[in-house]
């Protein structure tokens, strides 16, 4: 049997972080999965910290565990040096940034064409000798490619399994709308029972949107034919207006397929919504404050452009896209 390793007896910053999950959580497994560790080992850290200063910090045997008068003085203080901490930590890493030699970009391929040129130049003013790839594919794609670390930043509709190795910020709210071929459904008419008789064109279930859809429409109940399926929207579109069918899609995919709108009917859903959520994501701490600069230059240019135009091409659907931090 091996003897447990060693916790020094002394103040660490490893030991603050456990304190503070602790903190936070109430409960010594709810800490072990904050800091991604085991349940002896916050005991051990909280028992070393403890005995460092010489007083116990929380009354273990209350349900959540509670700050003793020493874990309350102790709180304030460790929040505060491990903020001091976490600022000098990113701009030592934004120092180490300015000779970055390369910077691997994914990003969602429906934001492809309107992203990516804003990311590349952003990232090059910052940082002119940086050679920056950039990748454009699924949101699964996109998330393996940052497991992998083939890519440093992910514009993602989907989140990293591991939310303590990554850090996300939100970049834009979608609805999902009924794009319909131009006039399938007629005014006045019962769009749901519409939707049951007109040939639906489906998103492929290999992909996280084919997903969604199918599982929502499992949820409104509405049951419809299995015919085709296409990875592409523009496929999907085109199929749409061939078949005189129908399809759920988002704001996003429609503005990449642009060229089909004098083609189709955007209407509003005959049921519940569904909506999707992108996000940049990138390693945590690695980069310093350069994510949350590119998520603002993001933004922005979603802001600018992108919401605009849809409002163009579909008006009386402008809220069916927001950018994070416009929702009232």
């Amino acid at each position: 049997m091996t003897d447990a390793p060693r916790i020094p007896s002394e103040l660490t910053l490893r030991s603050l972080r456990v304190f503070v999950a602790l903190e936070e959580t109430g409960s010594i497994a709810g800490a072990a999965l904050r800091i991604g560790g085991s349940s002896s080992g916050v005991s051990q850290h909280i028992t070393a910290l403890e005995a460092a200063i010489g007083a116990k910090l929380f009354d273990r045997r209350a349900k959540p565990v509670t700050l003793t008068p020493a874990g309350q003085v102790l709180r304030a203080h460790a929040h505060r040096i491990l903020s001091v901490v976490s600022e000098a930590q990113a701009e030592l890493a934004e120092i180490s940034l300015t000779s970055l030699p390369q910077l691997n970009l994914a990003i969602i391929d429906d934001l492809d064409a309107s992203l990516t040129p804003v990311l590349v130049s952003a990232l090059q003013a910052r940082f002119r000798k940086c050679f920056v790839n950039a990748f454009s594919g699924r949101s699964d794609k996109i998330i393996e490619r940052l497991n992998a670390r083939e890519a440093d930043i992910g514009v993602t509709a989907l989140l990293p399994a591991d939310t303590t190795t990554f850090q996300s910020a939100p970049i834009l709210r979608e609805t999902f709308i009924l794009v319909t071929a131009k006039g399938a459904i007629g005014p006045g008419g019962d769009a749901r029972e519409a939707l049951t008789r007109l040939p639906f064109v489906q998103y492929s279930e290999t992909m996280p949107i084919g997903q969604k859809v199918t599982q929502h429409l499992k949820r409104v109940k509405l049951n419809v034919p299995r015919r085709f399926a296409f990875e592409a929207t523009r496929s999907v579109l085109a199929m749409v207006v061939q078949t005189g069918g129908w399809t759920l899609t988002t704001p996003l995919n429609l503005l990449d397929a642009e060229r089909f709108i004098p083609m189709v009917d955007i209407l509003p859903l005959p049921f519940a919504g569904e909506t999707r959520h992108v996000h940049l994501v990138a390693r945590a701490e690695e980069l310093g404050h350069l994510p949350e600069a590119l998520a603002r230059d993001c933004r922005r240019i979603l802001r600018d452009v992108l919401v605009p135009r849809f409002a163009a091409i579909a008006p009386g659907f402008e809220r069916a896209i927001e950018v994070a931090g416009d929702e009232a």
